[in-house]
């Protein structure tokens, strides 16, 4: 047995006399937060229960229809209250106020969903059952509204949480526990993804204080002393890596000394940049096995969102039509040269494509980049620079909003592009690829992507590859939604557009 093994479990007895049950309670933040949804929760569904209830009699003000009687206003009254009731409890059921759900991912999304469906397929039921008139008119309009603004509300509660955890609060205080290097790579990208609300407040290391070194960390204890580091630190998870002297066995203890303290322990496993659909939990043995599904580059999604594509593509081509003849005008008019400017780019499997956009630069404009190599402003095979004298005044308007881009719909339709992909590279960039980066040209690029709503030119080079590298293993129709959503918003404010 290793030595890391050794000591840890001989401080696996005194433990729970170290950290006892009413050491570490939940976090204040995480208490008010749940309040904070509960009421909210309680607003929208009293406000869509209400509606329902005052529509429905509204359309029915008469006390005879159809050959039966309007229910009296009191067991109207008495269904909707415990309509009201009845969601709110269902959500509780199933657990969509959690801090460990909230805020990050789509579980809390689809907690809320299966509440609300679950509880209108029993409450459909009953009032059939119980010939309640006034049940129709709940399932008609309150489900639909009530749902509606039950995702809207846990939408706008998520943003103002993800500003809030920015800003360094309402954060979990999380013990990076495992080997230096792999602590190391967690801490980097917990810092990164700032709004899952993770903020690293110590490490313990198989060799203690002693192996601090550079790690920019505080290190409060090896892996034998995780019980006193969390003490110490205030610590309400304790996130594991893997480490030499990790075993299962001491996993195993280090679980049992945190049992009952309220201190969530989490495992980060070596496997980064895979979507949740992609990895199954199989139980072997009373191992929990991660299995990974291959990426998906080819098969009938592939062509279904092909189609899309030139759909959406031709529609958005005829509906913008007045907006993209006005900006040709603009982009003639204020400079010398052609409305739009062609360029070839790397698609697919390496083939190049002739892409068209608006022209944003002086005629000639990459004649000039040998000149301003020495201003590049991005690090990585980018040239990226804020001031770039070649830009026109109608192009830095263009860019800041990415207007400049809209001709791109006519590569979409060409099937040289999609709407949501990797970015578009040059043939230069493709030249000095690595060979993990020429992973991006697995599929179609896009004229936006998870660069696109993480930053834009704002991102570093290594920011830009691991983005685009995770949409290309992870794609799928969901993503592509919520990425088309997102750019709205980031199109819309025009950060890092330049």
């Amino acid at each position: 047995m290793l030595e890391a093994d050794v000591e840890l479990e001989r401080a696996s007895a005194p433990a729970p006399t170290l950290v006892p049950g009413d050491a570490v309670r939940a976090p204040g933040w995480a208490r008010r937060l749940e309040t904070t949804l509960w009421v909210l929760d309680a607003l929208v569904i009293l406000a869509a229960v209400s509606s329902a209830l005052a529509w429905g009699r509204r359309l029915v003000p008469e006390q005879v229809t159809g050959g039966a009687l309007t229910p009296p206003l009191s067991t109207t009254l008495s269904v909707g209250a415990l309509l009201v009731v009845g969601w709110m409890t269902s959500l509780s059921l199933h657990v969509s106020r959690d801090r460990r759900v909230v805020g990050v991912g789509p579980d809390e999304y689809k907690r809320v969903v299966t509440a609300t469906v679950r509880l209108f397929g029993v409450f459909s039921i009953l009032a059939y059952l119980g010939r309640l008139e006034s049940g129709r008119g709940l399932v008609a309009l309150a489900f639909p509204v009530g749902l509606a603004g039950l995702v809207l509300e846990r939408w706008l509660a998520r943003k103002w949480l993800h500003r809030q955890r920015r800003r360094g609060g309402w954060s979990h205080r999380v013990l990076l526990v495992g080997s230096k290097d792999n602590v190391r790579h967690l801490a980097a990208e917990l810092t990164r993804e700032a709004y899952a609300g993770y903020e690293v407040v110590g490490a313990c290391l198989p060799g203690g204080l002693d192996e601090e070194g550079d790690l920019a960390l505080p290190v409060v204890g090896s892996l034998a002393s995780v019980p006193h580091a969390v003490l110490d630190t205030g610590a309400d998870t304790v996130a594991v890596v893997p480490s030499v002297g990790l075993t299962p066995s001491a996993l195993r203890r280090l679980g049992w000394a945190l049992e009952g303290t309220g201190v969530d322990l989490v495992v980060a496993p070596a496997l980064t940049d895979v979507a949740g659909p992609r990895i199954h939990v199989r139980p072997v043995a009373g191992l929990p096995l991660l299995h990974v599904e291959a990426p998906q580059y080819e098969g009938p999604m592939r062509i279904v969102k092909g189609i899309v594509d030139r759909v959406v593509a031709l529609g958005l081509l005829a509906a913008l039509s007045p907006l993209l003849l006005g900006i040709a005008v603009a982009v003639r008019a204020t400079s010398p040269g052609p409305a739009l400017f062609r360029q070839k780019r790397v698609g697919r499997e390496g083939r190049t494509f002739t892409m068209v956009k608006f022209r944003s630069m002086v005629t000639g404009a990459e004649a000039m980049l040998p000149d301003l190599t020495l201003e590049n402003e991005h690090d990585g095979v980018l040239f990226k620079m804020r001031a770039d004298p070649r830009v026109t005044s109608v192009g830095r308007w263009l860019r800041r909003y990415s207007l400049d881009e809209l001709p791109q719909l006519i590569n979409v339709l060409r099937g040289d592009m999609s709407l949501v992909g990797p970015r578009p590279p040059l043939p230069s960039e493709v030249a000095n690829y690595a060979s993990d980066v020429r992973r991006r040209l697995l599929v179609k690029p896009g004229m936006t992507g998870l660069w696109q709503v993480s930053g834009r030119s704002d991102l570093s080079w290594e920011d830009t590859v691991r983005l685009d590298l995770y949409y290309v293993e992870n794609w799928s129709f969901t993503a592509d939604m919520l990425i088309l959503w997102k750019t709205l918003a980031a199109v819309f404010h025009g950060s890092g557009a330049y």
